[in-house]
């Protein structure tokens, strides 16, 4: 059968009978692959170096006539090592992990191969927050799967105005003025950088970074609650 190449990110691993594992891996152009990595629990397994968690891999499988495919061979590219030295940052690793499995198709865009990439470069900089790194993922997690709030126009559709206070509507999806609202012109503008393709490190360089992430977290959680399962 045809073996095929790929770089891939291992999302899960489970133990299966002795000494075999299936994996999980999100990779750019096939999606999600469930393979079945044989003898990757023994000691001298030449798989087991290129299916670490936090690592991005070059994998070859062969596709199987079930659900199941087998992998092959692996080669790693990069192991963000730094991350698994933190136990904070492993932790949150391991959330975001399973967060992107579980609210991704079988075949999601090859931009959650990315996003992925992108959070394990963050989490690997000890100078980057880590609510910055969640709130940033959540924005673009409901960014790529198309649950962009209004930033531009308030709920009558005028512009938003930097010298005016709103308030969010979660029904509308929009913004609201209010004379005491919550949201002023820094806590947009944050809100857009983070709905953009910038990455953690970029916005990590913003100033009163930890206070606008406090402030806009909530937002942000709440409309993944709603649209993301």
């Amino acid at each position: 059968m045809k073996q095929l190449v790929t770089e891939g990110i291992v999302l899960s691993r489970t133990d299966y009978g002795e000494a075999d594992r299936i994996i999980t891996v999100l990779t750019p152009q096939y999606g999600k692959l469930r393979l079945m990595a044989k003898g990757v629990r023994k000691i001298k397994s030449k798989l087991a170096g290129g299916i670490e968690l936090f690592s991005v891999s070059h994998i070859t499988f062969i596709q199987g006539r079930g659900e199941v495919g087998t992998l092959v061979s692996t080669r790693l590219i990069t192991h963000y090592e730094r991350i698994i030295q933190d136990i904070n940052r492993t932790m949150l690793g391991y959330e975001i992990i399973k967060q992107l499995n579980r609210a991704t198709e079988d075949e999601p865009e090859a931009e959650y191969f990315t996003l992925l990439q992108q959070v394990f470069a963050a989490l690997n900089d000890a100078s980057i927050s880590l609510d910055l790194i969640q709130t940033w993922f959540t924005a673009q997690v409901l960014r790529q799967a198309g649950h962009m709030p209004n930033l531009q126009t308030d709920t009558t559709g005028a512009k938003l105005d930097a010298s005016k206070t709103y308030d969010f509507s979660y029904d509308d999806v929009a913004f609201v003025i209010h004379p005491q609202g919550n949201f002023r012109a820094d806590d947009i503008k944050f809100l857009r950088l983070l709905f953009s393709p910038n990455e953690p490190q970029v916005l990590s360089k913003i100033a009163d970074v930890n206070n606008l992430t406090k402030h806009c977290a909530p937002l942000v959680n709440t409309m993944k609650q709603a649209y993301i399962r």
